[in-house]
C-alpha cells in the first residue's frame, strides 16, 4: 500500500497509469472509465446538490461534477493529489485527512445528496470499511446515495480466482471488497460487476434504488 508520500509521488502519472490498466483491461483498473461513467452519469439524473467524494485524488470524476454545477467537497490524504484538484476546482470544499481515521471535523457538519468513494476504500481492513460507511450513510440526505466504485467482488471465490491469475502482480497489502461478507450489513445495497477485477457497490439511505 502506498503511503502519503508515495502517493505525492505518484500524483502527476496517477491518471496515464490507471489509463494503461484500464485500456489493457488488466488487474486493477480495468473497468476504471466504465465505472467512474456509470456513477457519473447515476448523479446527473438525479436533483443532487451536495457531493462529497472520499479520495477524490486528482480530481478526475468530481471536476466533471464540478463543471456540471454540483458542489463538491473532498478528502484526501496526499498533499500534492490536494493541490492538484483544488487547481481543477477552486471553489470546491477539499480537505487533507486520512480516512482511516475518518472524516476530517469540516466534512462532518455538511449534509450530502451523493457521496462518492473511487478506488480509495481498498485501503481499509474489512472491519473499518464497514465502520467508516455507515458513518458516511448517515451523512446522507433524504434518497441520498453512495457509490464506491473500486476492486470488488461478488464473492471471496471470485477475489482468489482473479489473485491466482494475476500471480506475483497481486497487491498482498490492499484489502479489496467482497461483497457477499458486508452486503448483510448494508440492507439497501446492491453489487454490479464492471470487469473481472472491479465493480461498483451503491449503497442506499433509505429502501429505494437509483
Amino acid at each position: 500500500m502506498l503511503d502519503n508520500k508515495g502517493f505525492d509521488l505518484w500524483a502527476d502519472n496517477y491518471d496515464k497509469t490507471v489509463g494503461i490498466s484500464d485500456n489493457d483491461n488488466t488487474y486493477p483498473f480495468a473497468g476504471y472509465k466504465k465505472i467512474l461513467n456509470e456513477i457519473y452519469n447515476c448523479i446527473l439524473k438525479k436533483s443532487f446538490k451536495n457531493i462529497l467524494d472520499i479520495g477524490f485524488g486528482t480530481g478526475t470524476l468530481t471536476t466533471k461534477l464540478y463543471e456540471k454545477g454540483f458542489n463538491i467537497y473532498g478528502q484526501d490524504f496526499s498533499n500534492k493529489m490536494v493541490e492538484l484538484a483544488k487547481n481543477k476546482m477552486p471553489n470546491s470544499e477539499l480537505f487533507k485527512g486520512d480516512f482511516s481515521k475518518g472524516l476530517v471535523e469540516g466534512l462532518k457538519s455538511q449534509k450530502y445528496d451523493s457521496i462518492i468513494a473511487t478506488y480509495s476504500l481498498h485501503h481499509l481492513t474489512d472491519k473499518d470499511k464497514v465502520k467508516f460507511i455507515k458513518e458516511l450513510v448517515g451523512l446522507l440526505n433524504e434518497n441520498g446515495v453512495i457509490y464506491i466504485g473500486d476492486v470488488a467482488f461478488a464473492t471471496r471465490g471470485d477475489l482468489e480466482k482473479c489473485k491466482e491469475q494475476c500471480g506475483e502482480h497481486w497487491d498482498n497489502e490492499e484489502i479489496y471488497f467482497v461483497y457477499d461478507e458486508i452486503k448483510e450489513e448494508f440492507p439497501n445495497s446492491e453489487f454490479i460487476k464492471y470487469s473481472a477485477c472491479a465493480g461498483i457497490i451503491k449503497i442506499w439511505k433509505e429502501d429505494i434504488e437509483g
